[in-house]
């Protein structure tokens, strides 16, 4: 079974993608790699910070096939905020609760009818060695609330309606999840990549 370093220590994010990939695929994160240490996300695009956790993680595993991706929510009534900042929306050390409680208060202040119009997006990048092998994209459309629903998933979950459904992120099992999500959609893209790979 091939093997597949996913640069994250993000327990969530490893098993939606081991969950996708299936059982082809051994997938771990860097919890199995503790010296390994990613350069700052100093990118302003999605792309730009995958790039960066890729490359500078494939150099830490040398021979390895390492997958990072970058991702994040844009609200359109917020200009596109919290876009690449989403995981640090309400500052440095915030955790995903902060960053609800911040974008709910945000979409607040706006006093427009909700729900409001945005989208998660996500950018993977496949490296070996330091060197970029392959780039995809994935994104889902949907509507934002102003209170949770859900306690499935993670991020902003309990707040995202996706496109065709009722319900959020955080109601949706995990499979229709893994079907449609952002990540998912980047995924798919990769795994044609992958296979050639192996």
């Amino acid at each position: 079974m091939p093997q597949l370093v996913f640069a994250t220590s993000n327990a969530h994010k490893t098993e939606e993608v081991a969950a996708i990939l299936g059982e082809a695929w051994q997938v771990e994160d860097l919890r199995a790699h503790p010296g390994v240490l990613l350069d700052e996300e100093t990118g302003d695009t999605f792309e730009a910070n995958a790039i960066i956790k890729a490359v500078s993680g494939s150099r830490g595993t040398p021979g390895l096939l390492v997958l990072a991706d970058d991702s994040g929510l844009e609200v359109d009534a917020l200009g596109g905020a919290p876009g690449v900042r989403s995981a640090r929306y309400a500052g440095e050390t915030a955790d995903a609760a902060d960053n609800r409680a911040k974008l709910k208060t945000e979409l607040a202040k706006l006093g427009q009818p909700t729900p409001f119009s945005g989208r998660f997006q996500c950018c993977m990048v496949l490296a070996r060695d330091g060197k970029v092998l392959h780039i995809t994209h994935g994104s889902v459309e949907g509507r934002l609330l102003t209170e949770e629903v859900g306690a499935c998933g993670f991020g902003y979950d309990a707040l995202f309606i996706p496109d065709g459904f009722t319900e959020t992120f955080g109601v949706l099992p995990a499979e229709t999840k893994n079907q449609l999500s952002h990540r998912a959609r980047a995924l798919a893209e990769m795994k044609d990549q992958l296979a050639s790979l192996t």
